[in-house]
């Protein structure tokens, strides 16, 4: 507590130091008083951060920050096949997969590269922009998201290419269902529902990269293009749900499934979730409050109810499960 007390004392000291030495006009003419205010500024940025400039005391958020959960879901993925594995779960019969396909072993490896390549490149940002060079610590998570695009796209034997171009299909079936739905199709979709906000979070951060706003005060600016106001952002959470949405209309195509258009129907009550979410942001506070918050509040209600209801009765089949509590 003492330690926090007096931690809090001396940053309002620097704050009162600060705004005293922003008194003193840069173009007085007494050099009594341009030399204190010299003085002034070197004591404080030796209190504050050593040999740093005083504008690197302050670290800005960097894209490469987003790989971190990324890899750690690798490790895990890992972990989710060892488990098929310890269990004779034959995955690869239930993905379709063929005989090259990847076991945890590979998966671990490529985490492996993973946890190295990302704190390094995480380092290389933090002591790029401590030191003053902004710029080429802008650069850091550009080199980082082009490598990963090469590393998929590499059309090379190497680096698992046969998991890579089958991880490239899946996608592209998902993003145009026009063929028969196949389990891995619609599982990995299912995945991306779950993972909406990342992908939302992956949208921003190539946003910032492409207009320059890495290492920049414009991260925090809500209005700026690549804000929290930006029109881009429920498009982004809505993508996977209308994949899934899609993909249940083409299988009732295909099997004449009822049940198809009700799991179709599940996942259109997310749109309106998600979109009078964005409405927040591009209309007066009295009218959110008045007429769009109870709407979104109801259409949450009813994408949650519906979803819990399904996952209950069809993903989970627990229809005619029977439950007995027997007291100890």
């Amino acid at each position: 507590m003492m330690i926090s007390l007096c931690f809090e004392s001396s940053k309002l000291k620097d704050k009162k130091e600060e705004k005293e030495i922003n008194k003193v006009p840069l173009g007085s003419s007494d050099p009594g008083n341009s030399l204190r205010h010299f003085q002034h500024q070197l004591e404080l940025n030796e209190t504050k951060g050593g040999s740093l400039p005083l504008h690197a005391t302050t670290i800005m958020p960097s894209p490469i920050f987003f790989w971190r959960f990324k890899t750690m879901m690798v490790w895990l993925w890992g972990v989710n096949l060892w488990v098929f594995a310890q269990s004779t779960i034959n995955y690869a019969k239930i993905f379709d997969l063929s005989q090259d396909y990847l076991t945890h072993r590979e998966i671990w490896k490529c985490a492996t590269w993973m946890t190295i390549i990302v704190p390094t490149s995480m380092t290389a940002y933090l002591y790029l922009y401590s030191h003053g060079e902004v710029s080429l610590a802008a650069s850091q998570p550009v080199l980082l998201y082009a490598s990963v695009i090469m590393i998929f796209v590499f059309p090379f034997e190497i680096i698992y290419l046969s998991s890579r171009y089958y991880f490239l299909r899946t996608l592209w079936r998902i993003i145009l269902p026009v063929q028969v739905i196949t389990f891995s199709d619609f599982f990995v979709a299912d995945i991306l529902t779950s993972m909406a906000k990342v992908l939302s979070d992956l949208e921003r951060s190539v946003c910032r990269m492409v207009h320059r706003q890495v290492a920049t005060i414009a991260w925090f600016e809500a209005n700026s293009v690549c804000g929290s106001h930006s029109i881009a952002i429920p498009l982004v959470l809505v993508f996977p749900y209308m994949c899934r949405f899609f993909q249940c209309l083409r299988q009732h195509k295909d099997t004449k499934d009822k049940a198809a258009l009700l799991n179709a129907l599940k996942y259109s009550t997310a749109v309106p979730v998600m979109f009078l979410s964005a409405l927040k942001y591009h209309v007066f506070p009295d009218k959110w409050i008045n007429i769009y918050h109870p709407l979104w509040l109801l259409s949450s209600f009813i994408n949650s109810l519906y979803s819990f209801y399904w996952d209950v009765t069809r993903d989970w089949d627990m229809r005619y499960a029977q439950f007995s509590f027997s007291p100890l």
